[in-house]
C-alpha cells in the first residue's frame, strides 16, 4: 500500500469518526430537562391520531427491540445507509431492571484488535442471509471500533444512546439481522 493511499484512508476514517461524534452530540443536545412534557405531548399526539402522521412522527417507531441480560433492552431506532458505503445503526440501551447495571463485557466481542481498546459494542454484526454474508463493526486506523465505547453504569429506568457503524451491504439488500452478544437477534430494515 502506498503512503498516499494510507493517508487518504486515515483521513476518511477520522472524518467519519468526527461526523459520528458530532451526530451523537447533536442528538444528545436535544434531550435537555427544559420541561420534560414536550416529548410526551408529541408522543401522545402521534398515538392518538395514527392516520394523520407526518414523516417526522413516523420515525418514532423503533426498528427493533432486543432484550438482554439483567433487564437491559436495546432499542434500534435507525439503520441508515450513507453514501460513503457505510451503515450506521443507532438507538439506545435502557435499564428496565430494578438495580443499576453495566452493559455486559461480552458485547465487545472476542477479537483481539477490539478487546484491547476496552468496553464497546464492537461485537455487533449484521447478517445478510440472502447473500450469505456477515458484516462486522468497522474499526479506525488504531483498531478502535466505530461504535459506542466506555458506557457508564445504567441506573434503573435510565437509557444510554448507542451507535455502531458497519460496511454497507449491496444496495438491493434492505433486510438484515442485527446481532449483539448477550442480546436477542432481530431483523432490521436499512434505509437510505
Amino acid at each position: 500500500m502506498s503512503i498516499r493511499f494510507t493517508t487518504k484512508a486515515r483521513r476518511g476514517m477520522v472524518a467519519m469518526t468526527v461526523a459520528a461524534g458530532l451526530a451523537l452530540g447533536v442528538a444528545g443536545c436535544g434531550s435537555g430537562d427544559d420541561d420534560g412534557k414536550k416529548p410526551q405531548k408529541s408522543a401522545s399526539a402521534s398515538k392518538d391520531d395514527g392516520s394523520n402522521q407526518s414523516v417526522q412522527e413516523g420515525t418514532d417507531d423503533p426498528l427493533a427491540e432486543l432484550k438482554g441480560e439483567d433487564g437491559l433492552i436495546l432499542t434500534i431506532t435507525s439503520a441508515q445507509r450513507d453514501s460513503g458505503g457505510f451503515v450506521t445503526v443507532s438507538g439506545e440501551i435502557k435499564n428496565d431492571g430494578a438495580e443499576s447495571v453495566r452493559v455486559p463485557i461480552q458485547t465487545r466481542g472476542d477479537e483481539t484488535e477490539i478487546t484491547r481498546h476496552g468496553d464497546s459494542l464492537g461485537g455487533a454484526t449484521l447478517v445478510d442471509s440472502s447473500n450469505k454474508k456477515r458484516y462486522y463493526v468497522l474499526r479506525d486506523t488504531d483498531g478502535r471500533p466505530l461504535a459506542t465505547t466506555d458506557m457508564p453504569r445504567i441506573k434503573p429506568g435510565a437509557s444510554v444512546p448507542v451507535f455502531m457503524q458497519f460496511p454497507s451491504p449491496p444496495e438491493e439488500t434492505a433486510e438484515v439481522t442485527f446481532q449483539l452478544p448477550t442480546f436477542a437477534s432481530a431483523p432490521i430494515t436499512i434505509s437510505g
